[in-house]
């Protein structure tokens, strides 16, 4: 059985550390949203993706949702894990602000808040991946863990891949 769909509301744009990703897909609005909400695929076509599952299901397309991926260093991979809160705004029912949504509730990055959004344009789609954060629960090096390690090194390293992965699985069924 499905459970109603999340809303987890806007993204709270006050916290300390913010990491974009953005890239302009040479594909169909359509195709590279059902690739980037469909996250069980993941692994399919990011190599740096350990496993996707969902925990609870949502009618909407997203739900509860653990994931873990590798940051590589070199020839090693760091396994990284979350498990996330997910909202889906497909195109057909948002066509002006059509997006996914995170909220990480568990791993060390519990409370990062991530937006997808999708804008096309004439070329294609411009794809944006904003991550929020005010850093894990560490007193004194919060901001700093955040701010020059977590978000820099872990999320853009991984959410550039993830995104440029999605994109060139997009762009090659054209």
């Amino acid at each position: 059985m499905l459970r109603p769909p999340l809303d987890l509301g806007p993204m709270p744009l006050a916290r300390r550390m913010r990491t974009v990703d953005e890239q302009l897909v040479h594909a169909p609005l359509e195709r590279i949203f059902a690739l980037a909400a469909n996250v069980e695929a993941w692994p399919r076509h990011l190599p740096h993706y350990r496993y996707v599952r969902f925990d609870e299901r949502a009618a909407d397309g997203g739900g509860v949702v653990q994931m873990s991926a590798d940051r590589p260093f070199g020839p090693l991979g760091w396994p990284t894990w979350w498990r996330s809160l997910m909202a889906v705004r497909k195109p057909a029912d948002a066509p002006s602000s059509p997006s996914i949504r995170f909220r990480h509730v568990a791993g060390i990055t519990t409370g990062m808040e991530v937006e997808w959004s999708f804008v096309p344009v004439a070329e294609g789609v411009h794809v944006r991946i904003l991550h929020l954060w005010d850093g894990p629960a560490w007193p004194l090096v919060r901001t700093v863990a955040a701010v020059a390690v977590i978000g820099p090194v872990f999320v853009h390293g991984i959410a550039s891949r993830t995104l440029a992965g999605l994109a060139r699985a997009a762009e090659a069924n054209d």
